[in-house]
């Protein structure tokens, strides 16, 4: 996945990690939607849906379902990199994925923050089409993949160290974990969790 992107014209390894987190974030986003959409099917009660689906729904509305991963994963190259930054517009309100993750930015959220001022710089057809068809075998919901990816990319970062960004290696959690043998009915608090390593393993 990395190397695709050098060989793209992406080649600063912050912007890499950034396009790449943009990407992992949209399937993530998609995995829980569907995680949703199963839990309200068995129990029978509404959710908030991230993207919006009037059909299911029964109310009135744009749909918002062709910017979900699965459905961007079946479009052609061109298309799909349309989409990706198309504006919201009256002919088109839903506009295009980032349009629509911009608009999420307005909940006061650490996500909104970050998003306010996100841009897509995937141009390439090819290119996307590729990191989506990679990004989509990753593992994501299993275990600590988030960590290794994190720890990885960093390691692409000649800044990491000074940033002090690094990742408790998994020996070393289990060892700690261990040692402090956390009970059941304990209330755990971490406040510097990252990619939440410790809390997987407890």
């Amino acid at each position: 996945l990395w190397l695709e992107f050098h060989s793209g014209g992406i080649t600063n390894p912050l912007t890499v990690i950034e396009q790449i987190t943009y990407l992992m974030f949209l399937r993530l986003l998609d995995i829980a939607e569907m995680r949703n959409e199963k839990k309200a099917a068995r129990t029978k009660k509404p959710f908030k849906r991230v993207f919006a689906d009037p059909e299911a729904d029964g109310i009135k509305g744009h749909s918002e379902q062709h910017l979900r991963w699965h459905r961007l994963r079946t479009m052609d190259g061109p298309a799909l990199v349309q989409l990706m930054n198309k504006p919201k517009t009256k002919e088109d309100p839903a506009g295009g994925v980032f349009a629509h993750l911009k608009e999420m930015t307005s909940e006061q959220t650490t996500f909104g923050e970050f998003m306010k001022e996100a841009q897509f710089l995937v141009i390439k057809p090819q290119l996307l089409v590729k990191a989506m068809e990679l990004i989509e075998d990753l593992p994501l919901e299993k275990g600590d993949t988030k960590g290794d990816l994190y720890e990885y990319m960093l390691g692409k970062l000649t800044t990491a160290g000074i940033n002090g960004q690094f990742r408790t290696p998994p020996h070393i959690i289990r060892m700690m974990v261990e040692v402090v043998d956390p009970q059941p009915q304990w209330r755990i608090c971490d406040p510097a969790c990252g990619t939440g390593g410790f809390l997987v393993r407890t």
